[in-house]
């Protein structure tokens, strides 16, 4: 039996290697993708129990009817190998098994995901894909999962291209649809090579809860706009909102991830949510910038005197428009919209306020202030936004 397991595995490695026409999944990422991982909050302390439970808040707390669908292991789930090479989940903390906990959030119309290496050993020292990769893919498509986050540690000597096209195509002969997240930290400039391998790559090193921390993935990022696009997503880590930092600070980096197209990965205990954070999570209008159709990454237009102004085109001639102030004290803004006449090379799109008139919503308060006939004074606190979606008036 042993001797015909292991036959199986190295023919489809070695159909994997001549399969020249092997591709990542369509359709999984149309849109940034929507949900939860565990490492932020809970590192490695996971369990079988803990996982149900965010299952169970995901849909009680309004964020599955909101958009978020994924509840995502990340590293600590990892049991040993059998003797056939096959990854197994740790027993004592998931004592139902892997397949058991997709099965679950399939129940609740979620969906699971898992996470691996292309190295040796995951980051915090667990089994990883290298050497591996078609029996990991295997298992993961019996186990039921629908996602993979594969990072990056242990890969010397690892040739970040040839590593994650070979777990794509590991995925993809497996034959269950699965995202296929990279987590390759940006080292090797995944946005210029990885279109056609993952549904998003990581485009910074780790996020942490403080200012400074998402501030500077933010700058590492929005200059990657043009790579981003329908199904393949610049992605500049899971967020920290509701993970210690003020409202406003949590308001603005979600915002902030919503207007650069980002995938919304919750990394927070939503089980034990504070009023604010759930406002914050669950502002559909906001969420509605992100998951736009039109696919296209926001751009920074204009800075003065620490403020940033911001714009997103949206589908149906429509734009979201940001005012992000990074001082810690508040700014008032006197917006001239005839100031802001531009085209938009990547997306073609012209904001022509000379020619048109749009209404203002502003999507944290959730009321219509006027339209851009008039020139409009703002006040944005310190270390916050003030958003609008600006609809054409017929």
């Amino acid at each position: 039996m042993k001797k015909s397991i292991l036959f199986v595995a190295a023919a489809m490695l070695l159909f994997g290697s001549m399969n020249l026409r092997a591709q990542k999944f369509e359709h999984l990422a149309d849109t940034p993708a929507m949900g939860w991982n565990s490492w932020n909050k809970y590192q490695c302390n996971i369990n079988e129990d803990l996982l149900k439970g965010i299952v169970d808040a995901m849909v009680s707390t309004g964020l599955k009817d909101a958009g978020y669908q994924y509840v995502n292991l990340d590293d600590g789930w990892h049991g040993q190998r059998d003797a056939d090479g096959f990854i197994q989940c740790d027993a004592k903390k998931f004592p139902s098994g892997i397949k058991s906990l997709a099965d679950y959030a399939h129940s609740k119309g979620l969906k699971l995901g898992i996470y691996s290496c292309c190295g040796k050993l995951t980051c915090a020292g667990y089994s990883a894909s290298l050497g591996h990769e078609y029996q990991d893919a295997l298992q993961y498509a019996r186990w039921n999962i629908d996602y993979l986050k594969e990072d990056w540690c242990y890969c010397e000597n690892v040739n970040p291209k040839g590593a994650y096209a070979l777990m794509r195509d590991a995925l993809h002969d497996a034959g269950r649809p699965v995202y296929f997240s990279m987590c390759e930290w940006g080292s090797n400039k995944p946005w210029e090579w990885a279109k056609d391998t993952g549904n998003s790559w990581r485009t910074t090193g780790d996020i942490s809860c403080n200012w400074d921390s998402w501030t500077g993935i933010l700058d590492q990022n929005k200059v990657l706009r043009k790579y981003a696009g329908p199904g393949h997503w610049n992605d500049p880590d899971m967020l920290e909102v509701g993970n210690g930092m003020p409202v406003n600070e949590d308001r603005a980096h979600f915002t902030m991830w919503c207007m650069m197209s980002a995938p919304l990965i919750l990394g927070n205990d939503i089980r034990n949510m504070k009023p604010e954070t759930s406002a914050i999570l669950l502002n559909k209008e906001v969420i509605a910038l992100d998951q736009d159709k039109l696919g296209v990454q926001g751009l920074m237009y204009l800075t003065q005197d620490n403020v940033e102004y911001w714009f997103k085109p949206l589908e149906n001639g429509e734009w979201a428009f940001c005012i992000f102030n990074r001082n810690k004290d508040a700014k008032k803004c006197t917006v001239d919209w005839q100031k802001f006449n531009f085209k938009d090379d990547l997306s073609t799109c012209s904001t022509d306020f000379n020619t048109k008139v749009y209404s203002l919503r502003n999507l944290w308060t959730k009321k219509n202030e006027g339209t851009t006939k008039k020139i409009k004074t703002i006040v944005v606190p310190g270390h916050d936004v003030v958003v609008y979606r600006l609809v054409l008036k017929k």
